[in-house]
């Protein structure tokens, strides 16, 4: 190989690009690697309140694909490395760590896995044949599409009423479908959906098939979780369709590591520093076993785990 990295982060997240600032501010030789977009759920989330110091104000509250840009930037400036490619596999024993691309294959003395999730689907019929012609996982992706129609979002969560929100600047009416007759989004995000007169819910309630002609939904089978009865909602006949936004949790990008680091239910297991049970292996973020999945403490994590990979190359530890 021509060279061994200090360290290979793996995911530009919050947690991903966290990392790559910390690592670079502290010289570390790093490379970070992502095969899609930086920033993962939190570039296609629309609005951002919560994170401290923010941009946001009551007025004009931050995107986070305008969050993500920062931290872009400030990687950018501190030197890390960038590669845009998709990891295949990984090496991780031993005290040089290989990752994989289709292009070649890359060692580091550490690596930081920082991999996130991806949307939970609905996982009923008919779902995954509609996904991009009225169903759909990103509200500021695919919104616009649904000028003046009528929309459905799937979830009672902090995400879910969020995007909600989001879409009544498209739809003429946005119906949340939730499986109890309460929300579980925080209070503050509550008010403003109930406030929100283009908002209306449908309690107790989960949507059990997805139907389409020439390839459009335009029609949903919806269950009352406490009778058992299902009705059919089909779209309005001027309209034609309608769309169905899904935001019911996410699903850890754990395959790559299966079987090779320690795991609970999909999720890495990491001690307080971020360790995994391999030395010199940590992960961040989603794909790691937290109390919380907040962009907060993705950061947190990546700040973390750099400064623990720092200290081990200058103590010795990986020699």
């Amino acid at each position: 190989m021509e060279k061994v990295y200090d360290l290979i982060i793996i995911g530009a997240g919050p947690a991903g690009l966290t990392a790559g600032i910390y690592a670079g501010r502290s010289r570390l030789d790093t490379l970070l690697i992502e095969r899609g977009q930086d920033g993962g759920q939190i570039a296609i989330t629309d609005e951002i309140e919560n994170y401290p110091g923010g941009l946001s104000t009551p007025e004009n509250i931050e995107s986070g694909a305008a969050l993500i840009a920062r931290m872009t930037a400030q990687c950018q400036h501190f030197g890390v490395e960038r590669l845009s490619a998709n990891v295949t596999q990984v090496e991780l024993e031993g005290p040089i760590k290989r990752v994989h691309t289709r292009e070649a294959v890359l060692e580091a003395k550490a690596v930081i896995i920082a991999t996130g999730a991806h949307p939970r689907p609905i996982g009923c019929p008919g779902e995954s044949d509609l996904i991009g012609r009225g169903v759909s996982y990103c509200a500021t992706c695919d919104g616009a599409f649904f000028e003046d129609l009528e929309v459905y979002v799937v979830g009672g969560g902090d995400t879910a009423v969020e995007e909600a929100m989001y879409l009544t600047k498209f739809a003429r009416k946005v119906t949340i479908i939730h499986r109890r007759d309460e929300l579980r989004a925080v209070k503050s995000i509550q008010e403003r959906a109930f406030k929100n007169d283009k908002i209306d819910f449908m309690w107790n309630s989960v949507v059990t098939a997805l139907h389409g002609d020439d390839g459009v939904l335009n029609g949903m089978t919806v269950k009352d979780t406490k009778t058992g009865e299902e009705r059919r909602v089909d779209a309005d006949e001027e309209d034609g369709m309608f769309g169905v936004f899904v935001f019911i949790g996410f699903l850890p990008n754990y395959e790559l590591f299966d079987g090779i680091v320690d795991m609970e239910y999909n999720y890495i297991v990491t001690d307080t520093e971020m360790r995994t049970n391999i030395p010199g292996v940590f992960a961040v973020g989603d794909i790691r076993t937290t109390p919380l999945r907040q962009v907060v403490t993705a950061c947190a994590d990546g700040a973390i785990a750099a400064m623990q990979v720092e200290h081990d190359l200058a103590s010795g530890a990986y020699d």
